[in-house]
């Protein structure tokens, strides 16, 4: 039962975090491009769908903390310094990708739309409204990377497992 659990454990982690990972690191490019109207991202198209990724894999993922501690309670190693450390950076990561991330992105998503011409295609936004979204995608960028430091903190942890006695 334990290896059946660690093994959905780490899949569910590579198959939901890993897409959340790469689409919200996309995410500002593509936001950019969008506002400036460039025609490899007509208006907004890619950026809708990166988060729409984003959101979904999320309530995916949520089965990654329940199945790592259920092959924590299982291992019986809930109590190991490594494991609560995991946990914490896991829970830092969840409230970033939750409170920054996910809205960051949502708010990009709406600022194109406001600032665009009637077309909608970004071709007559106003240089501040440019230079606005440029900088919020570029703190977006930022947030997106403290994010995915964060998962490859909890990786390197469940990797290196401090005390392990399986001689890594």
């Amino acid at each position: 039962m334990t290896k059946l659990l660690l093994s959905l454990h780490v899949l569910t982690a590579i198959l939901a975090i890993g897409p959340i990972a790469v689409a919200a690191s996309m995410f500002p490019r593509c936001a950019r491009l969008s506002a400036s109207g460039n025609v490899q991202e007509p208006n907004g198209q890619t950026t809708a769908f990166l988060h729409k990724i984003c959101r979904g894999y999320t309530v995916v993922g949520i089965a990654v903390p329940i199945l790592g501690v259920a092959t924590g309670a299982r291992m019986g190693i809930l109590t190991d310094a490594w494991l609560l450390t995991s946990i914490v950076l896991t829970a830092a990561a969840a409230a970033l990708l939750l409170t920054a991330v996910l809205p960051g992105q949502a708010r990009l998503l709406a600022q194109p739309a406001g600032a665009s011409g009637p077309e909608g295609t970004g071709t007559n936004v106003a240089t501040d409204a440019i230079a606005q979204l440029r900088s919020a995608a570029a703190r977006l960028s930022v947030t997106t990377g403290m994010f995915n430091l964060l998962w490859a903190a909890v990786v390197t942890l469940m990797i290196v497992r401090p005390g392990s006695t399986t001689g890594a």
